[in-house]
């Protein structure tokens, strides 16, 4: 193998499988956090003699220009969950788009990176107002997001295109190989307890049993496991500046609950499903629901094309109800409750 790989945000749900994946195809890597005891269940994977553990904050700039230096490969992981926020502009913009100058300000000075993969989201491809049932692809971006509509989508679109318009603005020779990975909803077996934020806690959210029936939500899946294998065969596969989205299935909420009646038996799922009137009103209750979001996502059904992932980084997908049962199962000896 060549030299080291950078993984911002490896502690997180998505990186922390990256460094599992990396470290099994005999990489060394770099995992950059913002509070190295975060980390510490990394140690424990195999493989990880070849592991540093290096503390960074995006929005210090020598902090990362430190993490990158001597790093010839950087899979940039780090981001901030749109989760029971209080400021989406510094809370979520900030981090992925501010961050993300800041890595590749830091990419510039030192001068060493020759491959830069970036984790974005579908929420950069998917528009903040679509058509019931649209199938989006790698030409569509979320170019009608707002702080205040879609903090979100406008956090990840905003990054991509920064890094997209930094690799563009270089000479021939200077521009270093540059690809997105752009997830729908990560589900799958957790490493951590912190894990169980992000995209865990729509199964939180049944597990937990916060409310005794159902939202009619259309989630689209993939597994984070196959996620994690798509960054890292991205660095060496397809062309240069590609853009993959990676999803593998949709499922409604209420055969989500049924499919977990069927293989957690030993745990009470929810049953009754909520009409969409009604779902206005919970919205009215529900810290994490809004009347606007119930209008464009209850009842609500859209798809990717994930043809170029598998056709160029050869991937193939696990199966959606490993997906959703390995999540939960792990969780469960994670500490959820």
């Amino acid at each position: 193998m060549s030299g080291t790989v950078l993984v911002t945000g490896a502690a997180g749900f998505i990186g922390s499988h990256v460094v599992r994946e990396l470290l099994e195809q005999g990489y060394s890597v770099r995992g950059t956090v913002r509070n190295p005891s975060d980390a510490e269940f990394l140690n424990q994977l195999p493989g990880s003699d070849r592991l540093e553990i290096v503390q960074m904050d995006l929005l210090n700039k020598s902090t990362v220009e430190d993490a990158v230096k001597d790093c010839e490969d950087v899979i940039h992981c780090a981001a901030s969950l749109y989760v029971g926020v209080d400021d989406a502009q510094t809370q979520v913009v900030d981090p992925s788009i501010q961050g993300t100058q800041n890595l590749v300000d830091a990419m510039d000075t030192v001068g060493c990176v020759k491959r830069m993969v970036h984790t974005s989201s579908v929420a950069a491809v998917r528009r903040t107002d679509f058509e019931n049932g649209r199938v989006f692809n790698y030409d569509d971006w979320c170019d009608d997001a707002s702080v205040n509509s879609n903090a979100y989508g406008f956090a990840k679109a905003g990054a991509e295109m920064l890094a997209r318009g930094w690799v563009a603005s270089k000479d021939e020779g200077e521009k270093p190989r540059y690809v997105s990975i752009n997830p729908c909803v990560v589900f799958g077996p957790v490493m951590s307890e912190r894990h169980l934020e992000g995209s865990m806690t729509i199964l939180d959210h049944l597990l937990k049993r916060k409310y005794p029936f159902l939202v009619k939500m259309h989630v689209n899946i993939v597994d984070v496991r196959d996620v994690a294998k798509a960054h890292v065969n991205a660095l060496t596969k397809g062309p240069d500046g590609g853009r993959y989205i990676v999803y593998n299935d949709s499922l409604w909420m209420p055969e989500i609950a049924k499919l977990l009646r069927r293989k957690v038996p030993d745990r009470k799922w929810p049953k009754i499903v909520l009409p969409k009137s009604l779902t206005y009103v919970l919205s009215v209750f529900h810290p994490q629901l809004s009347f606007a979001w119930v209008k464009k996502n209850i009842g609500m059904t859209c798809s990717y094309d994930v043809r170029p992932a598998m056709d160029d980084l050869g991937m193939e997908w696990l199966p959606v109800e490993s997906s959703i049962v390995d999540g939960v199962n792990s969780a469960i000896e994670s500490g959820w409750r």
